[in-house]
């Protein structure tokens, strides 16, 4: 099925194209990158939204020195700005991928089995702030959180074969192994990544599953007339059973699909200057950094016709401000629009800005993915940084993802170990119970429907 487009733009292509634009912004780039060059891996986390669920001391005694210090040295290398850049996304607003547990790196044990460097998605419940979480995963039975609805590394979703999209010492690989075929799928690569895939299973050449959509999967079969050719896939010959199919390896989404990257230079949809630098480097592309946009100063104001005239409105002294009013005529037109008088065309067109302004579709693109402070540097650039927003859907987005933060500091707490609503039936109150369920529980503020009349 061909994908759908806007424009003839494929919506993928417009939803990465989004993701590009405000998921990692340059400051965290910027402030991992200068926190990681100085050997500060949980600073570079910090800064990219990450937060660390594990202590290289407690590992230690745990795992051993050994352990501790391959473990230390992949911290070293990561570049967290890079993970957050290449994360699974999920559409039609490009959000990390929630409830997802992702494979960084493998350690294997001898005679202990294999621990996992893991990278952890809240549930879509508690995703405010598009945070993350630096975790060990030792198997079933092992630390993982009971509270995460999928505490296991996914066997679609993994980056432990693709280190070039989170090690910044191995993202020179990215040219060689991004997909270069035309289209979504990087079939080109399937060969080679399936090869990988079956070593790292510990498995021959062999039958491996790639998917192809939510209920359609290729199964293949990887061949070569000997170990020293280079391998080729086919389909298979005959057709297996279902459970047989689901048990089979799956091709790593970043080995299946391009990188959107590359489909969105080749459209012309992204400037090589709005790339992640190591992705850029890696892609050999070059070109100025854009700038994010113009940012409104006070020389330059808005015109409005105001009675007959063309009036100023700009930022003084912090504040969105009609310039070419007396300040005294603006306390007036302020007393006569509270007893109910037709405001000034200056005062309506500040209102306005204040209520639903032009940068609000930024402000919320940037709240989605987390981006707060991007947000405010936007409404303060637009407003001022004096300003008090005033009732309106600005006000509202800030205000909502304010609230959301409080889902996801329960979630990370383990104090809501699932959604009331999954449960099929409303859970007694008692003294464990989280103060602020409790609270919207014994409200009464909202209208109770059903009742006789």
């Amino acid at each position: 099925m061909a994908p759908h487009s806007t424009n003839g733009i494929p919506t993928h292509l417009l939803m990465w194209q989004r993701v590009r634009e405000y998921a990692v912004p340059p400051s965290m780039i910027e402030t991992a990158t200068a926190r990681r060059a100085v050997g500060d891996w949980a600073g570079a986390c910090a800064a990219a939204r990450i937060d660390v669920d594990l202590d290289l001391r407690a590992v230690r005694d745990r795992y051993g020195t050994e352990f501790a210090t391959r473990l230390r040295a992949d911290l070293r290398r990561l570049a967290p700005d890079l993970l957050r850049w290449h994360m699974p996304r999920i559409a039609p607003d490009g959000r990390l991928r929630p409830g997802l547990t992702l494979s960084l790196a493998s350690y294997r044990r001898s005679g202990a089995g294999t621990v996992h460097l893991v990278v952890r998605t809240p549930p879509a419940r508690a995703d405010a702030g598009q945070r993350m979480s630096l975790a060990l995963w030792d198997g079933p039975g092992g630390d993982a959180p009971g509270h995460h609805p999928h505490p296991h590394p996914d066997r679609r979703f993994r980056l432990d074969l693709h280190r070039h999209l989170w090690d910044a010492g191995l993202s020179g690989e990215l040219a060689r192994r991004c997909g270069g075929s035309e289209g979504p799928w990087a079939v080109a690569r399937w060969a080679d990544e399936a090869e990988l895939l079956l070593r790292a299973e510990g498995l021959p050449r062999g039958a491996f599953t790639v998917r192809l959509g939510a209920r359609s999967r290729a199964v293949l079969e990887l061949v070569a007339p000997d170990d020293s050719h280079a391998p080729t896939y086919r389909p298979l010959p005959e057709a297996l059973p279902p459970q047989e199919v689901a048990a089979l390896p799956v091709l790593p989404e970043a080995a299946a699909r391009v990188l959107p990257d590359l489909e969105l230079l080749r459209a012309g949809l992204v400037a090589a200057g709005r790339l992640h630098p190591l992705v850029a480097a890696a892609l050999a592309v070059s070109a100025p950094v854009a700038a994010s946009g113009p940012v409104p100063e006070p020389g330059d104001p808005h015109r409005v016709e105001c009675r007959g005239e063309v009036h100023r409105i700009a930022l003084r002294d912090g504040v969105l401000t009609a310039i070419d009013h007396e300040p005294a005529q603006l306390r007036r037109e302020d007393l006569l629009v509270a007893l109910g008088g037709p405001p000034l065309p200056c005062l309506r067109a500040i209102d306005a800005v204040h209520r639903d302004p032009q940068a609000l579709p930024a402000v919320r693109e940037r709240l989605r993915h987390g981006d707060v402070l991007g947000a405010l540097a936007v409404v303060e650039g637009l407003l001022g940084p004096a300003a008090v927003l005033r009732d309106g859907p600005l006000r509202d987005e800030l205000e909502s993802a304010a609230s959301r933060r409080i889902d996801h500091g329960l979630f990370r707490s383990g104090l809501v170990d699932e959604h009331p609503a999954a449960r099929g039936h409303r859970p007694r109150l008692d003294r464990r119970t989280p103060l602020v369920i409790r609270r919207k529980r014994s409200s009464r503020g909202r209208p109770r429907a059903g009742l006789p009349v």
